[in-house]
């Protein structure tokens, strides 16, 4: 619930349990918790709830991670990557803070709309596999338990995207892989540094598919 965002992180131990344990978590580096930056904070924690917020004023946290005051850092488990937002910046608002934690909370399995896609043309992963489907489809939920069990195996090297085949702002993606919805379910691998592509058109999704599909593209 909003009123316990953000949570309060007092020492060392508390921070490393608190990022290791979700995809994505957000820290606040505040010297002073009752400040106006630290204000907005509270107001972008209520603003993504399933992100977990947290904020810390203890010197030997800011110290250990090599922030200064009034700095959000936004972890991610999927590349290992954190990223930082200075809040010093009288610009920065609660609105400006969510849209910041939106374009960079990449996950496992990121669904792809044009705020995340921001995120994921700035990783430092160069491989993207989208899994490109009808998230109404009965089947789905199971497809994309195989899809997330196979992430799992990639952390790291390969992103793995969900892009739903009913949203319009999705239509050019399609007509980029030369997929026509009747296709569907597929499978498309993506290196972004030379747009090298390759597509699978599957009837379902299994684990070793994937598996097989990914590792002929990387090899």
């Amino acid at each position: 619930s909003a009123t316990e965002k953000p949570v309060l992180i007092n020492n060392i131990a508390d921070a490393e349990a608190f990022v290791s344990g979700a995809e994505v978590a957000v820290i606040g580096f505040f010297q002073d918790p009752q400040s106006a930056e630290a204000e907005q904070f509270r107001l972008a924690a209520g603003q993504v709830p399933e992100v977990p917020f947290g904020l810390s004023s203890s010197a030997a946290v800011l110290s250990h991670y090599g922030a200064s005051a009034n700095t959000v850092a936004l972890f991610r488990t999927v590349d290992n990557d954190r990223r930082d937002l200075d809040m010093n910046n009288r610009e920065v608002d609660a609105k400006k803070l969510t849209r910041f934690v939106r374009i960079n909370e990449l996950r496992l399995v990121t669904e792809y709309d044009p705020v995340t896609a921001i995120g994921v043309m700035q990783s430092s992963v160069q491989f993207n596999l989208l899994l490109i489907t009808d998230k109404m489809s009965p089947k789905h939920p199971e497809r994309m338990r195989k899809f997330r069990a196979a992430a799992e195996l990639y952390k790291g090297k390969i992103l793995f995207i969900l892009l739903d085949s009913n949203l319009k702002s999705n239509e050019r993606v399609l007509s980029y892989f030369q997929l026509k919805k009747s296709q569907l379910p597929a499978l498309a691998i993506f290196h972004t540094p030379d747009d090298e592509h390759d597509v699978l058109t599957v009837d379902e999704i299994s684990i070793e598919r994937v598996q097989d599909f990914c590792n002929r593209f990387l090899q």
